[in-house]
């Protein structure tokens, strides 16, 4: 079963894809959140393309567990994706997803202007990474 995992952004979404077995989560592209309709478009033609049967999307919550006003945006952008794809959409915990794809990025040595897309679809990967993780454990 492929899943997808979108790292919501203002600016950029982060898109991850899962291998065919469920096992790895690889990043994908960002594709910019504006204008929506062609966000809307490159989004359903990975679904097709990739037969994904699940998107995973990232809730941000604060610290001690709680929703600030970033999750509410989430939450619009879910039901707005809802009405528009036809597979299930999950929203996950994204806590610390961004702050892990920058460490990584760091370890492997990608800096300035390389690093700004990256960090979107590495964090929407480190998210989809822990589901799979959770699923197999």
């Amino acid at each position: 079963m492929r899943i997808l995992a979108i790292d919501h952004g203002t600016k950029r979404m982060g898109i991850a894809m899962s291998d065919e077995l469920g096992v790895i989560a690889q990043p994908l592209e960002f594709i910019l959140a504006e204008p929506f309709a062609e966000f809307l478009s490159r989004l359903r033609e990975i679904i097709r393309d990739q037969q994904v049967e699940l998107i995973l999307v990232g809730m941000p919550r604060n610290m001690d567990g709680s929703y600030g006003p970033a999750a509410l945006k989430v939450q619009e952008f879910i039901a707005v994706l809802k009405a528009s794809v036809t597979i299930p959409i999950k929203p996950i915990d994204e806590r610390l997803t961004s702050v892990q794809a920058h460490r990584l990025l760091s370890e492997a040595e990608v800096r300035g202007r390389q690093r700004k897309g990256k960090v979107d679809k590495s964090a929407a990967a480190v998210l989809l990474q822990g589901y799979l993780d959770g699923l197999a454990g």
